[in-house]
């Protein structure tokens, strides 16, 4: 299954960006929807009306975040991977995407500029321009 790995840069401090991640008011802040999440090990998400959903698998604090995420369509969940570095004052998020479905592969690459990190790096830059 294919594998998706993408590079953003926030302007915004690790904690900043980890809150986005996990904190769903931030989240609905850059997504424009409902969302629910969690920041411990095991709790579960659910992402636009349900149709992204999941399990947190490993949380290391304002560094990595872990999860199993499944899609309404897909036979199997995938796992996506975000590693945040700081750097000066901004935060350099690595995404690693793995098992994402061969048919989705495009659509989930572009979703995650268009509609999920690439949101989240607008409203940093918004917030800081």
């Amino acid at each position: 299954m294919p594998t998706i790995e993408q590079t953003y840069e926030m302007k915004a401090s690790p904690e900043q960006v980890f809150e986005a991640l996990v904190n769903p008011d931030i989240i609905q802040d850059w997504s424009g929807d409902e969302a629910k999440m969690g920041s411990e090990v095991g709790s579960t998400f659910s992402l636009w009306g349900g149709q992204m959903y999941g399990t947190n698998i490993e949380v290391v604090k304002n560094k990595k975040l872990v999860q199993e995420w499944c899609y309404d369509q897909w036979e199997k969940p995938s796992k996506v991977t975000f590693t945040l570095k700081g750097k000066g004052k901004t935060t350099i998020v690595e995404l690693l995407h793995e098992d994402v479905p061969e048919k989705s592969v495009n659509s989930i690459a572009d979703g995650w500029g268009a509609y999920y990190l690439g949101a989240m790096q607008e409203m940093f830059d918004e917030a800081n321009s």
